[in-house]
This record gives structure tokens, sequence and C-alpha cells, in this order.
């Protein structure tokens, strides 16, 4: 009889347990609920320069031809498995970028894609969207340039 007067007191005293922080959970939602969220600072994307080694370029009026075909080289090899030129693919296409960001963002996010989707906040709504982060293919300032050179050819 003692046995089985112990055995339900422990029960009674882990369902308390249990059900005492079920509570503090659904406390903590219910706090996490009332917060009033801060809506999320919209920049001009056309200002927005990334984080990344680039920090300013000037693109020159005229298309550079041979930088356009050695970027759309590395653009088949490197790119092409998740962004087709103008149709949404794994990533955004790249038809009209230079509409929607800055030479120096584009720059970054391919130099930089780990550190751009980790503080940028472009770069975080895109990963949002997409699902999928940018894949680091190592590419050198000068690679970047030509894949950004051919960009502006798909306008």
């Amino acid at each position: 009889m003692r046995k089985l007067f112990l055995s339900t007191i422990a029960l009674l005293l882990l369902l308390l347990i249990s059900c005492g922080k079920e509570k503090t959970s659904n406390e903590a939602a219910d706090k996490a609920e009332t917060k009033t969220e801060q809506p999320a600072e919209t920049s001009d994307p056309m200002k927005d320069k990334g984080i990344g080694p680039v920090t300013s370029i000037t693109l020159p009026d005229e298309i550079d031809q041979a930088m356009v075909t050695k970027g759309s080289e590395i653009f088949a090899q490197k790119c092409s498995a998740c962004h087709k030129p103008d149709k949404r693919f794994v990533g955004p296409a790249p038809k009209g970028i230079l509409e929607r960001r800055t030479p120096e963002w584009i720059m970054n996010m391919i130099l930089n894609p780990e550190e751009m989707v980790q503080k940028n906040e472009a770069a975080k709504a895109l990963l949002a969207e997409y699902l999928s982060p940018m894949a680091n293919q190592n590419l050198t300032e000068e690679e970047a340039r030509a894949v950004l050179e051919y960009f502006r050819t798909l306008n």
C-alpha cells in the first residue's frame, strides 16, 4: 500500500512540474506576441553598396565587349546551375539587375555571399524568398567585374 501511495505522489509531482513548465512556455509566447514589432528599415536599394571588398565602382558608358565575353563564360561555368539570365530559377534572374541594385552590391554579393546574407537586409530578403543561399564561387574581383559587365548586356 505504501508503494502505491509513493508512486501516486511521485506521479502527481511530475504532473505538477510538467504543467509548470508548460505555463512558463505559454507565458513567454504570450509576451512575445504582445511585443510590438518594429518595422524593418527599408533603404533605397540604389544606395546600398552591400558588404564586402568593393566600396566604389564607376561603370563606363560604353560596354567592354571583351569583358562581356569573359563574364558570359564565367557565368555559364559557375552561375548557370542556379541562375538563368532572364527567368527565375534557383536564384533570381540577373536580367535588369542594374536597375534594382548598385554595381557595388552586385559585386559584393558575388564575392562575399556568406556575409551578405548574414548582414545585408536585401540579401537576407533574397535568401528568404529563394530559400537557398548563394554559393561562393571564389571569383576574383576581376572575374566578378567581368560578370557584372555581362549583366549590363542583359537589360
